[in-house]
Formats: C-alpha cells, sequence, structure tokens
C-alpha cells in the first residue's frame, strides 16, 4: 500500500531537534503549571482572599511545590510508555522508546518513592504531633501501595500500564488531601 506524503504525520517529517524541543517543551510545561503555577496560585489565593492573611511562602507550599513537581515529572514521562510502539513507528524518540518501558517505569517508581521518605521527613519535623502522626503514617501507607502495585505491572500489557498511570494520578490526588494537614 503507498501512502501519499501528505497525509503522513507531521512529526515525521520534522528534524529529530525539533521533536525532541517539543517534548522538553511539553514536559516542562506539565511540570510548571501542575506543579509550580496551580500550587503557588492556589496558595496565594487562599491566604490573601479566602483566610485574609498575609501571604508567606511556608513550609507547607514548599512541601506541597516539590510533591507535585516530582509527580508531574513522573506524569510526564510514564505518560509516553503505553504508547512506544507508535512512537517507534512515527519515528519519535521519546525517553520511553529510547531507554525501554521497564526503565523508565522504575525511573518513575523511584522518583514516587523519593517523594514519600522526603515527605515523611518532612513530616517528621512538624512541631504539632497531629500533624506528624497524620504525614508520616499517610506517606508511609502511599509509598507502600505504589511499591505493592509497581510489582504487579505487566509491560506488555497496555491494560496494566493505563492502570498504573491512572494509580499515579490517584496518589497525586492523595497528596492534594494531604497538603492542607501540613504544618
Amino acid at each position: 500500500m503507498h501512502t501519499n506524503p501528505r497525509t503522513r504525520p507531521t512529526l515525521q517529517r520534522q528534524p529529530l531537534a525539533r521533536i525532541c524541543a517539543r517534548r522538553i517543551t511539553a514536559m516542562m510545561s506539565i511540570i510548571a503549571n501542575l506543579g509550580i503555577v496551580l500550587q503557588i496560585s492556589t496558595f496565594l489565593h487562599t491566604q490573601t482572599f479566602v483566610l485574609g492573611r498575609q501571604a508567606n511562602f511556608s513550609k507547607p507550599l514548599i512541601l506541597g511545590t516539590i510533591v507535585v513537581s516530582i509527580f508531574s515529572v513522573v506524569i510526564a514521562l510514564f505518560k509516553d510508555v503505553p504508547d512506544i510502539e507508535g512512537d517507534k513507528k512515527f519515528g519519535i524518540r521519546s525517553l520511553a522508546a529510547s531507554l525501554g518501558p521497564k526503565k523508565v517505569l522504575w525511573i518513575c517508581i523511584c522518583l514516587l518513592e523519593m517523594v514519600y521518605i522526603f515527605a515523611i521527613v518532612f513530616g517528621a519535623t512538624s512541631s504539632r504531633p497531629w500533624s506528624k502522626l497524620i504525614n508520616i503514617s499517610s506517606h508511609s501507607a502511599l509509598g507502600l501501595i505504589l511499591w505493592k502495585q509497581s510489582g504487579s505491572i505487566d509491560l506488555k500489557d497496555k491494560f496494566s500500564l493505563q492502570s498504573f498511570y491512572m494509580l499515579i494520578w490517584k496518589l497525586l490526588y492523595a497528596e492534594y488531601m494531604l497538603l492542607p494537614l501540613v504544618r
């Protein structure tokens, strides 16, 4: 079957540098919007307009920004894992296509487990016993859930990969629910 070059995807005809630049730009956009802009703007709005306080960059804001930024990196990296075949077919050199799904999976798991260790240590420094207890116990539980689920991923099964991707989002939403409890 002959294909018309005009109907091919535009990424196939673009130089590799532009493809990589777009992928890096896309990842940086996810990190900036989800990890930084959303965190800081929501915090500042809540502090000034909802609570009527003077806005300051506090420990919870710093923790939230770091945690959500790392989750954003993981989301940006892992979203390409189920699409490796299509990326290779169209000559797109994603990190998942270059390194392979297993390496990218373990990079993502290690980053998230480091987030949980960081959050546990951060929670242990809290001066409020209830905040310390909630942060240490909840982040320990979330880290264990991630670790347990990572052992059951079938890298050849798109449903398994999609389920794990959705778990990452659920863990992120759990972090959003925990952030107000950080003191």
